[in-house]
């Protein structure tokens, strides 16, 4: 029998329930278990892939190809998993699913009802997923942990708590384990940690039929254990089962920190788990938490992109730059720099705030361009595209980054000062960036080339090939609706840029260098994806080494340990998936 381990939030949103949901997964796997992961979405999208990145943050993108939350990523990168589009449940994809059914006269005549239609195939979509392994092994996982987005309460979620119900009673309690992730405020005024707000949380939560197993408190500081016991008295729980989940600097820290009060001992009672879990593991994953934490040297990269005002819009970036700078034994400094303010019309318009991106940009010891869609900022990314270019700062161009690249290296070495992309001038007189043939101009989702495409390298001894262990090809993902003009390659190539690699046509540029630059590479698809804590994407590895100095070591490494094996640079550095996990 599958159990389940539901995470549910209360009283705000925001809390953290995908890091809480990731964290105990860690921390079951660390007990020998394996594990799955689902994330509800209550909203009517149908994914998340025309949701604009100041709404929900960054769309992460899986290797079949579909659009989801940036929670996935998180449960990726924490559980080293691959999930598929079904592991992501939206109301508009129950919606959409429900109405074929009706469409086809599969209900034979019935009312098609919220209940018990859409709960009963919320209820089924999620029996069927916990089945199916997302670790690369045969068999069924162990336990699949769901997590319901938004807060208890809510309006839209209504459908998704009585499938959960429902579901909770049909598999048994020895079956079903519920985590409530709540806030436990401080006013500043009294200064005491007040339990109000959680006991009416767990008051509207028993009102939906879920029962609560276990309370996980978000808080400031270290939860008191008088606070504990209130809890425990008036929410009718165990004070064991009272988590205290206090604000770290390094969300690494959370699965120690269930470890440490036990967290896996109360799952472990609530779905009888004793006979098939071990005591937990976590020694490698406290050593790595160990190293990032004593990082002392820093590197400062500077990501120039639209989005800056929402770190989670470029939330895989960042957690990518970390897994490298980590891996290089480096503090990681990030500047997130308007790429409008860089343009000179902000100069007219604010001064200061022109200067200020200047300053960040002048000051990084590498640059990022990252993905986004839309002419706003474009030509201040050209502006730090060339900066970079002229000045040989590392940098590192991915998706429309890379387009980017290609767009300044046209306008500067071709003298082509028009050149520009299609999505931004559709009638330029020097198209370097054009519509893909295969793209729809109608509809914009899940239209885009998505998911993970093979990459083979055309140019052996490049930067981007070493660094891939000079590997014939690579799998990395996509989520692009425009590309490099195969026209304009070999006036491209003769000016000094090289495509380092291309699709399996041959036809489509996957990744750019300027081969006279220490480090300038730009790359069609997202490496970002695919990075783990052990297992560092390496592209940004190789920004973050140059952005160093040591993009040398790392490349001789790199091309010595084809295996995989662990690489080390000097006493202080290391890097390969193996010395960690």
């Amino acid at each position: 029998m599958m159990k389940y381990v539901l995470v549910t939030g209360g009283v705000v949103s925001g809390l953290g329930k995908a890091i809480t949901a990731s964290s105990v997964g860690v921390l079951l796997q660390s007990c020998g278990l394996r594990v799955t992961c689902i994330k509800i979405d209550p909203y009517l999208n149908y994914d998340a892939g025309t949701i604009s990145p100041y709404e929900h943050g960054e769309v992460f993108v899986l290797d079949d190809g579909s659009e989801v939350d940036l929670d996935l990523g998180n449960y990726e990168r924490f559980l080293d998993t691959k999930l598929t589009r079904d592991n992501n449940i939206t109301y508009g994809k129950i919606q959409q699913y429900v109405m074929e059914k009706e469409r086809k006269g599969d209900y034979l005549g019935e009312t098609v009802q919220i209940v018990p239609h859409i709960t009963d195939t919320i209820r089924e979509w999620v029996e069927r997923v916990a089945m199916i392994p997302v670790d690369g092994k045969e068999g069924p996982p162990d336990v699949c942990i769901i997590e319901l987005g938004g807060t208890i309460g809510d309006n839209e979620s209504r459908p998704f708590t009585d499938a959960l119900s429902q579901l909770s009673y049909s598999v048994g309690p020895d079956n079903f384990c519920l985590i409530h992730v709540t806030l436990v405020p401080v006013l500043s005024v009294v200064g005491e940690q007040k339990t109000k707000p959680t006991q009416h949380s767990i008051r509207d939560l028993r009102g939906l039929r879920l029962t609560p197993n276990i309370i996980a408190c978000r808080s400031t500081k270290v939860l008191e254990e008088s606070v504990k016991a209130k809890l425990s008295r008036l929410c009718y729980l165990p004070i064991q089962n009272i988590i205290s989940l206090y604000d770290v600097h390094n969300i690494w820290h959370i699965p120690l920190m269930l470890k440490d009060q036990k967290a896996h001992e109360a799952i472990s009672k609530v779905l009888n788990l004793s006979r098939i879990a071990k005591e937990p593991c976590l020694e490698k994953w406290a050593s790595l938490v160990e190293i990032s934490d004593n990082l002392n040297v820093p590197v400062r990269i500077a990501i120039v992109g639209k989005y800056t005002d929402l770190s989670d819009a470029y939330l895989s970036v960042l957690k990518a730059l970390f897994h490298a700078s980590v891996a290089i034994r480096k503090k990681l400094v990030v500047d997130m720099v308007p790429s409008c303010d860089l343009e000179k019309t902000t100069k007219k318009k604010d001064s200061r705030a022109y200067e200020a991106a200047w300053r960040l940009l002048k000051d990084a010891d590498g640059v990022l361009l990252p993905g986004g869609f839309g002419d706003r900022g474009i030509e201040g990314m050209i502006l730090a595209a060339k900066y970079a270019r002229e000045n040989n700062i590392p940098f590192l161009g991915i998706c429309l980054g890379m387009q980017i690249a290609v767009i300044e290296f046209a306008r500067s070495l071709l003298c082509l000062p028009g050149a520009n992309s299609t999505e931004f001038e559709p009638e330029t007189k020097h198209p370097c960036i054009i519509f893909m043939p295969e793209g729809s101009k109608t509809h914009m989702g899940g239209t885009m080339r998505l998911g993970s495409r093979r990459t083979y390298f055309h140019v052996k001894d490049s930067k981007s090939a070493r660094l891939y262990g000079n590997k014939e090809f690579v799998d990395e993902r996509h989520r692009h609706r425009y590309e490099v003009n195969p026209d304009m390659v070999a006036s491209l190539e003769k000016a000094g840029l090289s495509f380092a690699a291309k699709d399996e046509t041959g036809e489509r540029m996957e990744i750019v260098e300027v081969p006279s630059h220490p480090f300038f590479i730009g790359a069609q698809f997202h490496p970002e994806y695919k990075s783990r804590p052990g297992k560092v994407s390496p592209l940004i590895l190789g920004l973050i080494a140059a952005s160093c100095g040591e993009l040398e070591g790392v490349l001789n490494s790199v091309s010595s340990h084809q295996d995989n094996q662990t690489i080390v640079l000097g006493k202080e550095a290391r890097v390969g998936p193996k010395n960690w996990f």
